[in-house]
């Protein structure tokens, strides 16, 4: 055995020794790619497309615990399962750890072995969450942070993890410190986020920070930002050696980019990219399936349906058309005349092309 490959046996028996049982099944054998908590995008339908595509793990939207804690009836609705979801990780947000830990245990008696995992959200840099202590806020704070992931861990038999970022401000870079508190606190895996808090999602993000986490940490580390495909997702985990990708924007409107991703990290050619055709079909089945849930007015689709007609032809000249949309009728109607105008228009330009 060369010593090259002994390092490599050596680092995966350290991190087997730091993998909770309860997440074997996740990154026992492969490098799973994973649908990250979106608010706002995360419906139980968009979590079923995104499964069918290959994601291995799908969160719901983050989840207040304040809200579960009043037995807000609509906070509780988020825990509802998308067909075919055997697992689904759920994300919490908040600053109080015993509220937190309360509402953990709620939500695993709830959901029993639905349930993959807790996560915390101590990433949202959203202005009207950090205000409030919560997400990124609590990377300003690492004892109240460890406290939270601490009392978690101890009401609840399932992984807990926690998703961060690089840092809070500007120009911070505490990942690697604060990924090692979380670590000593009991969390059982770890997602970064390259960017700061203060960047929001500007920039690019900062993978090298990823590797710096992963190298200091000893259970999985996750990598998060500016995963777009399948070769992206392959270059995080060859320049960061993370254990797992999580995709967020790059999924919106493209639930296909999991089959993308799970080819190339499975070594195989990427695969291809969908047609007008599949993106207006996937449109309209996410709106079809969505009414038998919400009824026949489906507003709430409309922010979907823009990011699935990404490059098609007229698709930005029927925008106005779209957000006029109220029912699933109407989302039809407009479908079908955007299909009929995208065909028109690839005619003439081929014809153009042809003279």
């Amino acid at each position: 055995m060369d010593e090259s490959t002994s390092s490599h046996l050596d680092a995966c028996a350290a991190r087997s020794a730091r993998l909770h049982p309860g997440l074997r099944f996740l990154f026992e054998g492969r490098t799973p790619a994973l649908l990250a908590p979106m608010a706002g995008v995360n419906d139980i339908v968009f979590r079923r497309l995104c499964l069918e595509q290959g994601c291995d793990l799908t969160y719901t939207e983050m989840i207040s615990s304040k809200a579960l804690s009043f037995a807000n009836e609509k906070t509780r609705h988020l825990l509802d399962l998308a067909e075919g979801e055997r697992r689904v990780a759920i994300q919490l947000f908040g600053h109080e750890p015993e509220v937190m830990a309360r509402e953990a245990a709620w939500v695993e008696d709830e959901l029993g072995d639905a349930l993959a995992l807790i996560d915390i959200n101590m990433g949202c840099p959203a202005h009207k969450i950090v205000k409030k202590g919560d997400g990124s806020a609590l990377m300003r704070d690492p004892d109240l942070a460890a406290s939270i992931v601490r009392d978690v861990a101890c009401a609840v038999s399932c992984p807990v993890t926690v998703k961060f970022r690089r840092g809070f401000g500007a120009e911070e870079e505490t990942a690697v410190d604060f990924g090692l508190r979380m670590e000593d606190a009991g969390a059982a895996a770890v997602t970064v986020h390259g960017r700061t808090a203060a960047q929001m999602y500007r920039g690019p993000s900062e993978w090298e920070c990823v590797s710096r986490v992963k190298a200091a940490l000893s259970v999985p580390v996750i990598g998060n930002g500016d995963i777009v495909s399948g070769a992206s997702a392959a270059d995080m985990v060859r320049a960061t050696g993370c254990d797992g990708v999580m995709i967020a924007r790059g999924a919106q409107g493209n639930p296909w980019i999991f089959a993308d991703v799970r080819r190339v990290l499975d070594g195989m050619p990427p695969a291809p990219d969908p047609t007008r055709q599949d993106r207006v079909e996937m449109a309209r089945r996410h709106i079809h399936l969505l009414s038998s849930r919400l009824g026949n007015t489906v507003v709430y689709m409309r922010k979907h349906v823009m990011w699935y007609l990404h490059g098609v032809p007229g698709a930005s000249r029927a925008r106005a058309a779209l957000n006029a949309c109220v029912t699933v009728d109407d989302f039809d109607r407009v479908l079908d005349e955007l299909l009929a105008d995208a065909a028109r228009i690839e005619e003439e330009d081929r014809a153009y092309r042809d003279v």
